[in-house]
């Protein structure tokens, strides 16, 4: 089990690696769409290598009322939290 701090992280990271976000952008209010330039094909490719870390298969209807950085440590944070 991962705390929100590690989710938190590991998301800061592949928005580096996969989109070249600055890290320094990444903070827990930090607008997925609006601020960090992510559109729905990205959102796909973040979830995908999401998955890879968590080896939980996230479903994107979890993730449509994501919004912030912060929406999305809550919904990984209760899906590794599921059984």
């Amino acid at each position: 089990m991962k705390d929100q701090q590690e989710i938190f992280n590991n998301i800061q990271r592949v928005l580096e690696d996969l989109f070249e976000v600055d890290p320094q952008q990444v903070t827990p209010e930090a607008r997925l769409y609006e601020e960090l330039d992510i559109d729905s094909i990205d959102a796909i490719d973040l979830l995908i290598e999401l998955k890879k870390s968590t080896g939980k298969k996230m479903h994107p209807d979890d993730f449509k009322a994501v919004r912030s950085v912060q929406d999305m440590v809550d919904a990984i944070s209760r899906l590794l939290n599921e059984d």
